[in-house]
């Protein structure tokens, strides 16, 4: 008599499922340095110097110290363990570089919107853009040299953030902050997968 195993098995799985996750936020918030932070190996950047032909489109508001910009995108790739690898996807921060949005958000499974809190409206086009898609997402407040200008419940405040939405701080730096706001957006993710199979 043949025993039969019971071993789940992913008969078609040669390798580890890809999770693709999408950092946006505003010009200079500090997208690279978050895909950076978190990578696994050397990212792939396309930071571009700004010239003076920029001027008059690229606005640098109060970043006026940055001389390079993304224009196309930033990429980075993480090991989670040996069944899942993340591949994070930096938008570019200048409104005219806009368009490339919705071809990197493709097959995304969620995204992690980096706010300036120096500069809070520049987070709204990101956060409209999530919304209006219904893309699962989390804010992240960039401590910018370690610090907090504003608070989390105030960022939440002046966003009008809903309140399913988690707001957390970071530190674009940093491998063990960026590597929270990841999980805090796997969460989201995960709830929000469970939520719907309830109701199916």
């Amino acid at each position: 008599m043949s025993v039969v195993s019971e071993t789940p098995t992913r008969p078609f799985a040669t390798g580890p499922i890809p999770v693709k996750i999408v950092i946006a936020g505003g010009f200079g918030v500090g997208k690279t340095t978050f895909v950076g932070a978190l990578s696994d190996i050397a990212p792939l950047t396309t930071e571009a110097a700004m010239t003076s032909y920029g001027e008059g489109v690229d606005d640098r508001g109060d970043v006026s110290t940055k001389t390079t910009t993304t224009v196309a995108m930033d990429f980075g790739r993480v090991a989670v363990d040996d069944a899942i690898v993340l591949y994070l996807f930096g938008t570019p921060g200048q409104d005219r570089f806009g368009f490339m949005w919705n071809d990197l958000i493709q097959g995304a499974l969620g995204a992690v919107v980096l706010v300036d809190s120096r500069r809070i409206e520049d987070s709204f086009p990101a956060l409209d853009y999530f919304e209006s898609r219904s893309v699962p997402f989390v804010v992240a407040v960039n401590r910018f040299g370690g610090q907090m200008f504003h608070t989390v419940d105030e960022v939440r405040e002046a966003l009008s953030i809903s309140a399913h939405v988690p707001v957390v701080s970071t530190d674009a730096r940093g491998r063990v902050a960026v590597k929270e706001t990841v999980l805090s957006l796997l969460d989201v993710v995960l709830q929000r997968a469970l939520a719907k199979a309830k109701t199916n």
